[in-house]
Parts: C-alpha cells; sequence; structure tokens
C-alpha cells in the first residue's frame, strides 16, 4: 500500500468516541498552577500510554511538574507531537455554565477549563498516535508525544525537553494548540519587561520633600503608545497583524492603606508582542531611550527583559508542512493557513531546537482562558484524523 493509503488508513483508525472520553477525562482533572499543576495529568496519561504499547518516559522538570514523553517506533528523522498538560484557572465560578471540570458534551461541543486549550488537542494527538500504532505498528521512525508543564507560565517544561537533547533527531513538530485546525507557519514574538523606578519618599501633603516615580512612569507609558504606532507602521503581517507593547502591571503604593504618602518605588510590566521582521535587540534599545527621556529630576530606572520569545516562520517547503498539507487534502478538509498571536512551546521548538513547527489543532483562538470554555467533537475528530495522517506520511517508508 502506498504511503497516501496508509495515511488514509491511519485516518479512518481514529477512534472517535476514545476520542471524547479522553478529552472529558483530561478535563475533569484540575491541572492549573499554582494549584493541582500538571502531576496528575502525567499520573493518568502514562499508564494508559504504556498500556497501549508506547514507551514512556517521565522528565521532573521541578517538584509536581514533570513532562511526559512517550514513543512509538524507534529512529531518527521522525515526528514530535506536542501539548501541554497545565490550564489556566477557572477563575469565577458564578461566570460558567457549566461545572469547569466536567466535560459535559452538549450539542456537539465539550464544554470545561482546557477543552480548547490544550486539552482537546493533546486528546487528539494521543488518539492519533494509536490509530498510528494500529497501521504501522512499530515504524522505523519514532513518533514522539511530547506532553510538557508550564506552557502557560515560562515554558520551563519544553524548555527542559530541548535542553535534555529529547527534541534531537526529529524532523519537525506539530504543536496541538487550538488554531481551528489552520495550519498555522507563523508565530508572533515575545518580550515580557519590567521596568523598575526609583523616587523618594515623603508625605503627600509635601511633594517637594520627595521624589515621585509616578509621573515619569507615567509618561513612559505614553511615550510608548508612540513608540507602538511607530512599530505598526513599520510592520503589518498578513497572518500575524500588528505588533504590539501592552502595560500590563502598574504598581504603585507606600503600603497598605498609606493613602498620603508618596511611593519611593514602581513597578510596570510590559507585554510586547513582535513580528518576525522586528528585531528584539532594537526595540529594547529604543525603550530604554524613551525610558530615559521620561525620567524627572530625582527618578531613576532599569528595563529588564526576563523572557525574550522570537518570532518564528516555517518555510512552506518544510517536510511536516508538506506532510500536513497533503493530510488535509486526503482528507478533503479546506487549506487554511494562519499565524499564531501569542507564543507557544513551539516558538522553542524552532528556535532554540531548530525544528520545522506546525501550529495546528482543534479549537477557536479567541475561545481559551474564558467561561464556558469548549471544543467542538467535530473539530477535535478531524485534528486526530490530520495529525494520524500527518504521522504516516512523516514516518514511511
Amino acid at each position: 500500500m502506498s504511503s497516501y493509503g496508509l495515511a488514509l488508513k491511519a485516518a479512518g483508525a481514529v477512534d472517535a468516541e476514545e476520542l471524547v472520553r479522553l478529552t472529558q477525562a483530561l478535563v475533569r482533572i484540575q491541572s492549573y498552577y499554582p494549584g493541582p499543576g500538571e502531576a496528575p495529568v502525567v499520573a493518568y496519561l502514562e499508564p494508559y500510554l504504556r498500556a497501549r504499547g508506547f514507551r514512556t518516559m517521565v522528565q521532573e522538570v521541578a517538584p509536581g511538574r514533570p513532562n511526559l514523553i512517550a514513543d512509538l517506533g524507534e529512529g531518527p528523522g521522525g515526528l514530535i507531537l506536542e501539548g501541554h498538560a497545565d490550564v489556566v484557572t477557572h477563575g469565577d465560578l458564578s461566570q460558567w455554565s457549566f461545572p469547569p471540570y466536567e466535560g459535559r458534551v452538549v450539542g456537539g461541543r465539550i464544554y470545561g477549563r482546557g477543552a480548547c486549550d490544550m486539552k482537546g488537542g493533546l486528546a487528539a494527538a494521543v488518539v492519533a498516535a494509536q490509530a498510528v500504532r494500529r497501521v504501522l505498528g512499530e515504524p522505523g521512525r519514532t513518533l514522539r508525544l511530547c506532553i510538557v508543564c508550564d506552557e502557560e507560565g515560562l515554558m520551563s517544561g519544553i524548555k527542559a525537553f530541548i535542553r535534555a537533547g529529547y527534541a534531537q533527531g526529529f524532523r519537525g513538530a506539530i504543536v496541538c494548540e487550538p488554531e481551528e485546525n489552520r495550519v498555522c507557519l507563523w508565530q508572533k514574538g515575545a518580550m515580557r519587561v519590567w521596568v523598575e523606578f526609583e523616587g523618594r519618599m515623603a508625605h503627600g501633603a509635601m511633594p517637594y520633600a520627595g521624589v515621585n516615580p509616578i509621573p515619569s512612569a507615567s509618561r513612559f507609558v505614553l511615550a510608548l503608545q508612540g513608540l507602538q504606532r511607530a512599530l505598526q507602521a513599520e510592520s503589518r503581517h498578513p497572518h500575524l497583524g500588528l505588533p504590539w507593547i501592552t502595560p500590563t502591571v502598574f504598581e504603585a503604593r507606600a503600603g497598605e492603606g498609606q493613602f498620603n504618602v508618596i511611593p519611593g518605588r514602581l513597578r510596570l510590566g510590559l507585554d510586547v508582542r513582535t513580528n518576525p521582521d522586528q528585531a528584539h535587540a532594537e526595540l529594547r534599545r529604543r525603550m530604554e531611550g524613551l525610558l530615559q527621556e521620561s525620567l524627572e529630576p530625582g527618578v531613576q530606572a532599569r528595563l529588564e527583559v526576563f523572557e525574550d520569545r522570537p518570532a518564528t516562520q516555517t518555510p512552506r517547503e518544510a517536510e511536516v508542512v508538506r506532510a500536513v498539507e497533503e493530510s488535509l487534502g486526503l482528507l478533503r478538509l479546506p487549506l487554511r493557513y494562519g499565524g499564531v498571536p501569542g507564543a507557544t512551546d513551539g516558538t522553542f521548538l524552532s528556535a532554540w531546537a531548530g525544528l520545522p513547527v506546525v501550529v495546528l489543532g482543534p479549537g477557536g483562538q479567541t475561545v481559551p482562558h474564558q467561561a464556558d470554555e469548549f471544543v467542538e467533537v467535530e473539530e477535535l475528530v478531524a485534528a486526530a484524523r490530520i495529525y494520524a495522517a500527518a504521522s504516516v506520511l512523516m514516518l514511511w517508508p
């Protein structure tokens, strides 16, 4: 049988009922952090996969925060299917129409925290890998399930996976994030920035006796709006849109109840999102220049980029891209391209491990992190079939 015939056979071997059951089971496991964390998900999936013929290994990234690696087949030149086990917190329970950890199916949708981001995509990868095993047995190239912790934080899980060498020897990766099953070859870059301002405390009735850092910080925030307009005039990506500089933290007070005291310190947090044609080093230089121009006499400030995630783009000619495109054609599904507005674990698989990465998974792009999060069952099954077919095309012969 040809590789295309085997790919179609693997897609047809996807067990849709098991996929729904597994998604529900994963949604029912609370895995937000701080909180229960990812260990309960790994404790469920590791024996599940081992019982189905996968070789498993647990990588302890931090106490209570493991990665799970599960392999089918042996040999270089294979494929990674990647997803994360952590979710964000459920937030205000009164905003939910359905219990967030029930995994209820209503109107062709599975509801619950993580159903979309990304326990649905994770379940689809696991069930797709089982379908590949039914068709290929033990292939000569490795299909690796990479299930990591801490994607919603500083991505320590995927960083530890790469540092340990577990991404070496593969020809590509599919990151199963919710992108409406679009073929996403571009990911925005991200800079997470703290700016610390230091003045001098004083009585609010006698501001001349101190140095207030708030006006300097406010001027800097307004200056950043001008820089954002300049960046947006310089760059507009067809799939990623515009770059953004978003203030997300503004903290300054002398202490609880100290309304009449000028604070001595202020902390500003910035979430910066960039396109592939924008150099982070140059952007940092421009921000630091504006910062110095914004300071009043007596105020000092320091800008620190504590997380730097480069924008990525995968060439259309990459083998994993062709495998996904061909799978969509075989399954008679629409071929739609897109870009990821935020960073994913695929950012580091691309930038650090040098792997061609396709981000593709079930779920609406704007649904994650909201109350009444859901994934469409039809889209979930389609994703698993795409993963199964693409895996066969990457692994066979």
